[in-house]
């Protein structure tokens, strides 16, 4: 990691008030039933107002506002902490990236090195004076994080992802290998 970008994510959480080496914030309980099955096409449009009703501030904040929670202060950055299953947009329900594509990248936040096919949409991002390519939940446009090219192998790529942005969906025991 780069000093600049080492110095950033100390800065974050020295403002957060969260110091790096602090216990992660417990992730929410993960559940064992799935949200209703969506489909892309179903793209979710709602009103600035019924975004804000449906999320908590601090999703609302990283969702609709393209916020950035502190490094190491959200849950899921364990790797595999939270065992076998999926995890899905926070605000829409549609499942972003499985459990087999998780990593543990030192950065602070969950990371994957790759979505589930057509779920995650990119665009450029020159905000914060950098370029970085944002990616977002292809269903409703939530804001989810960052991708890198400093991933493992398969795909050489880190999926950066806000843990507020995610819900977490373990497999059923059945489903278990």
């Amino acid at each position: 990691m780069r000093p600049l970008a080492i110095l950033a994510l100390v800065s974050l959480c020295w403002l957060a008030g969260c110091a790096a080496d602090a216990e992660p914030a417990a992730a929410p309980a993960a559940s064992t039933t799935p949200p209703p099955e969506l489909t892309m096409e179903d793209v979710l449009k709602l009103t600035d107002a019924d975004w804000k009703r449906r999320l908590t501030p601090e999703q609302y904040s990283v969702l609709r506002r393209k916020g950035t929670e502190p490094a190491f202060c959200g849950g899921y950055t364990a790797t595999k902490h939270h065992g076998e299953g999926t995890y899905h947009c926070a605000g829409c329900g549609v499942a972003l990236f499985t459990s087999e594509t998780k990593f543990d990248s030192g950065s602070g936040w969950p990371s994957f090195f790759q979505p589930i096919p057509g779920r995650i949409a990119e665009e450029r991002d020159a905000s914060h004076g950098m370029e970085r390519i944002e990616v977002h939940c292809a269903r409703c446009g939530g804001h989810m994080g960052h991708l890198f090219d400093d991933g493992p192998r398969p795909t050489g790529m880190r999926y950066c992802i806000n843990a507020v942005s995610l819900t977490f969906v373990a497999k059923a025991p059945a489903e278990k290998k």
